[in-house]
């Protein structure tokens, strides 16, 4: 698992989990998600935080996930 934090969110995603569906790139309003270079264990690119400091904790990403692969704490 990796825990990025802001002062205000903090987002851990489980990579063992996520399958690459990348449902939480396009839904993000503020564009935190990217895909990164590392390849998950299911052999796609595994989703990356790209601006933790652009989430407002609308949670849409924890919701949606159908592997329950993330976590959005607000601090």
């Amino acid at each position: 698992m990796h825990l990025h934090k802001s002062n205000r969110i903090s987002i851990e995603i489980n990579h063992d989990w996520c399958k690459g569906c990348w449902i939480c790139i396009e839904l993000c309003p503020n564009g935190v998600y990217s895909k990164s270079e590392n390849i998950t264990s299911k052999g796609k690119p595994q989703v990356q935080i790209k601006k933790i400091e652009s989430c407002t904790g609308c949670m849409q990403c924890e919701f949606l996930c159908p592997d329950l692969a993330i976590s959005v704490i607000k601090n």
